[in-house]
């Protein structure tokens, strides 16, 4: 999946586009419109920063995690501990395509119900008994 290929899906998804809070910084921040908190954090940064051996930047994707799963996806092309985001709830995505896509907007999905305003979460809890 590609940065492009992201933002579409998040726009017809979730009806909301990124905004670029920090000025010169190829950085999108995906919010809530109700509650404003983040779900996805879109970055432009060094492969070095991920512990890439490669020269030149890559786009990744930082999303809210269960803490119980980031560890089996750390194993997997594409995914990495959060950068610049607490490790302990949040993961990384390369959008590069080493990142299987699938599983790029499950954990999408699941960043966007985690940080959904706290109505919503308690509305689909009580919906699943």
């Amino acid at each position: 999946m590609t940065r492009k290929e992201l933002k579409e899906y998040i726009a017809e998804k979730y009806h909301t586009d990124g905004d670029m809070p920090w000025e010169g910084e190829e950085h999108e921040v995906f919010r809530h419109a109700v509650n404003k908190k983040w779900f996805a954090l879109v970055m432009n940064i060094p492969k070095a920063k991920l512990g890439l051996k490669e020269d030149g930047n890559v786009d990744i994707l930082n999303v809210k995690c269960d803490t119980l799963m980031i560890g089996s996806f750390l194993g997997e092309a594409g995914f990495f501990p959060a950068y610049h985001m607490n490790k302990n709830n949040w993961i990384t995505m390369a959008l590069d395509g080493s990142a299987d896509g699938e599983k790029i907007r499950l954990l999408l999905d699941m960043s966007y119900d985690m940080t959904a305003p706290a109505a919503k979460r308690k509305i689909k809890k009580d919906r699943k008994k």
